[in-house]
């Protein structure tokens, strides 16, 4: 079938793209740029913004499927741009479903939609997970909106599915590993509270499976139809294992030295007012949000998904570093 990926790419994008490729699909992907790792596998590129209703209309014309992965991501930015782009830019996916009658949307979200600094829920399902409130950041708070809207839509026209992967890395990640790796080696990194909060990541190939699985097992009335599930490698360890682990992994130094939470969350402030009212470039190396997951436990269970799409990650944490590392540092 015709398959619509937007923002196919980017670093999930691609894997998406990849893999239904790979399925005998026809993907269209639309960017906002032109990359050639989608012309090398034969997806057709349409470039444009998700804040022009028209063009998402007409990128989805003889789709039977979307998977909408596009999003503004990071811990700062003016809301209207993270608004734009993830909560209109839903809206405007929702309505070329619509429009073309396509009947399956996956929606890729995020575990910060259900962020709570104070009170951390460890372990529980979509089902037992509420909503944050009080978002410090516009990525969860414009996010939140859109997941919501996603579900509303599911319908007998339409089924919509949500899914929540939790920090995606692996061989082809251009973000989190090089800034973190940059970091280290200019010691510039340090763990926030003692390290020891319990996190769940998810590697790139499983990141791109949860979404097929439920793909596959997504029609109006189906279990998983009009719900949210975390995605993760349903391996938890402790923050500290987990960054020190990647930062081996790609050859930079690991990380011991820590910073109190109540310092980091203090810093986090600074750097938003000093970004806030001068006219600093990038983001800052430090926000009140970001501080805050850091030192939270972020782990799930993966129960609900693999009850009601079959997810069960392929690639074990330890299998995922040795690919990462190989990738990083080919044998010759």
């Amino acid at each position: 079938m015709k398959i619509l990926v937007t923002g196919g790419g980017g670093f999930l994008g691609q894997a998406l793209c990849r893999g239904l490729r790979a399925r005998g699909h026809e993907v269209a992907s639309f960017n906002r740029g032109h990359y050639p790792e989608l012309e090398a596998i034969g997806v057709a590129q349409l470039r444009g913004d998700l804040a022009d209703r028209d063009a998402v209309i007409a990128a989805a014309d003889g789709c039977e499927a979307v998977f909408h992965n596009a999003a503004k991501a990071g811990a700062w930015g003016p809301y209207e741009d993270y608004h734009r782009a993830n909560a209109l830019g839903t809206r405007h996916v929702l309505d070329a479903c619509r429009t073309h009658r396509i009947g399956r949307l996956v929606y890729t979200s995020t575990p910060s939609v259900t962020h709570r600094a104070t009170h951390p829920v460890e372990g529980l399902g979509a089902d037992e997970v509420p909503y944050g409130e009080g978002f410090k950041a516009p990525y969860a708070t414009t996010k939140t909106i859109a997941e919501k809207e996603v579900l509303a839509a599911n319908d007998a026209a339409l089924a919509t599915v949500a899914l929540r992967p939790r920090l995606i890395w692996g061989p082809g990640d251009n973000q989190l590993l090089p800034r973190l790796a940059e970091r280290a080696r200019t010691g510039r990194l340090r763990l926030v509270g003692d390290g020891h909060n319990l996190v769940d990541t998810t590697y790139i190939d499983n990141a791109a499976q949860a979404h097929f699985d439920a793909f596959d097992a997504l029609a109006p009335g189906a279990a998983c139809a009009g719900r949210a599930y975390f995605i993760s490698n349903g391996d938890p360890r402790t923050m500290r294992e987990t960054i020190n682990a990647l930062l081996a992994a790609v050859g930079a130094p690991t990380v011991d030295r820590t910073v109190p939470f109540g310092l980091a969350y203090a810093i986090g402030a600074a750097c938003e007012a000093l970004w806030g009212a001068l006219p600093l470039k990038g983001e800052p190396p430090l926000t009140r949000f970001l501080a805050e997951q850091l030192v939270t436990p972020h782990w799930y269970d993966m129960g609900p998904a693999r009850r009601d799409f079959g997810y069960v990650p392929p690639v074990g944490f330890d299998e995922g570093l040795a690919r990462l590392r190989e990738a990083w540092h080919p044998t010759p």
